[in-house]
C-alpha cells in the first residue's frame, strides 16, 4: 500500500460514479468495464471523497460519526485498493 498523505484530497474518478443498484439491492462504484458491489462503510466512505475534504479530514468524520478509532489504515486501505484500479484519484 502506498502511504497516503494527510493532506491528500481524494475524489471519485470521473470515469466512475457512484450509483443505487436496484437489482442487488445496494450502492455499487460504477466504471466502464465494470462495477464495485459496496457495503455500508465503502458507501459513507466514497459519499466523503467529495474533492474537497482531505484524508485526514474524512478520516475523523468517521471517527466522530462511529466513535471508532483506529480506523486511518482501514480507510487508507480501501481509497488505495480504489485508486490502484483507476476508480479513486488523489489530489493536494
Amino acid at each position: 500500500m502506498t502511504p497516503i498523505s494527510a493532506e491528500a484530497v481524494p475524489r471519485i474518478a470521473p470515469k466512475a460514479r457512484l450509483a443505487w443498484d436496484e437489482a442487488r439491492g445496494r450502492h455499487v462504484l460504477l466504471y466502464p468495464e465494470g462495477l464495485v458491489a459496496l457495503n455500508a462503510t465503502g458507501v459513507e466512505i466514497l459519499k466523503l471523497c467529495d474533492g474537497t475534504q482531505a484524508f485526514t479530514g474524512i478520516v475523523a468524520t468517521l471517527r466522530q460519526r462511529h466513535d471508532a478509532a483506529g480506523i486511518d489504515r482501514d480507510v487508507a486501505a480501501f481509497l488505495d485498493g480504489l485508486a490502484a484500479k483507476g476508480l479513486v484519484i488523489w489530489g493536494t
